[in-house]
């Protein structure tokens, strides 16, 4: 194994799934592998790790939008109180208009009630937008046609956690924040050649380097987050593509409640498909109560 370390100035019910603001306090258990994929066109290929890793995670988010859509695979796992809690998701991203739509499975009973008859909870459809998260069949009175939109750069999370799902483009651009970094070495992912790096990201940081869609959202997780440090685990490609990321969130439920332990796993793969997604209309938005779950 190669370890090589840099440094850069600067800097359960854990889970309150489906309540007002949809709040789940989630982590993602690790993936084996990058869940498909292959390794790509082979174009424009470079010796990933003799570049500087900082330089390398600082423009990973870049590389995504110059790659265009992907398919992803996520995992999100909550520990508190000696409980975990694991919310998967599998959708396509596209990361030009940085919007995506994801099927999102809760756990067994995580959203408290019965929606599927048999103490389970129907998969949630989630699109994401700059500045916004839209979600279906998200239950607690809201109605099987409706969708519920909150405002991401409300959130004091950003939306990290939030939704049961980082958004893959807030995930990279946490990369650009990094301030601590150890290259770990080549690995495979089904099949592909990835680099692994571990280091530490600073959120405000991040924020502050984050493009303008993102920036808002990071700028909330930045003020949210009881820590700001985040460490994190990140592989890229050959071609410097982000592969797989898992980000350690730490925060406090309540003021007066236990530290939350969230770890978010995000797989890249597919690159280049296609990504369509068409937000709802007005009138397809629920405007009424949503019971506390």
């Amino acid at each position: 194994m190669v370890v090589q370390q840099y440094r850069d100035g600067g800097g359960a019910r854990a889970v309150r799934a489906l309540a007002a603001a949809w709040v789940i306090a989630v982590t993602a258990g690790c993936f084996g592998g990058d869940g498909g994929g292959g390794a790509g066109d082979g174009s424009g290929q470079r010796a990933v790790a003799a570049d500087r890793p900082l330089d390398l995670l600082g423009r990973a988010a870049d590389v995504l939008v110059e790659a265009g859509g992907a398919e992803t695979r996520t995992s999100m796992e909550t520990a508190a109180g000696g409980t975990r809690v694991t919310i998967r998701g599998q959708g396509a991203y596209d990361f030009r208009k940085q919007m995506g739509r994801l099927r999102v499975v809760l756990p067994k009973d995580a959203a408290g009630e019965d929606a599927a008859g048999a103490g389970g909870h129907r998969p949630i459809t989630e699109l994401l937008a700059p500045g916004a998260l839209y979600m279906k069949n998200r239950g607690a009175g809201v109605p099987d046609d409706k969708w519920v939109r909150i405002d991401t750069t409300g959130l004091k999370d950003g939306n990290l956690v939030t939704g049961g799902v980082t958004d893959p483009m807030a995930a990279a651009e946490l990369l650009r924040g990094a301030a601590d970094v150890t290259y770990a070495g080549k690995t495979e992912l089904a099949g592909v050649t990835v680099h692994h790096y571990r280091g530490v990201a600073d959120l405000g940081r991040a924020a502050r380097a984050a493009s303008p869609q993102s920036r808002g959202a990071l700028s909330a997780a930045a003020k949210g987050f009881s820590k700001d440090a985040v460490p994190f685990d990140a592989y890229l490609d050959e071609d410097g593509r982000l592969r797989k990321v898992r980000h350690r969130f730490t925060f406090s439920s309540d003021a007066r409640g236990p530290e939350v332990s969230v770890v978010s796993t995000l797989l890249l793969y597919g690159f280049g498909l296609p990504v369509t997604v068409t937000l709802p209309d007005e009138d397809a938005i629920y405007t009424g109560e949503i019971r506390q779950g």
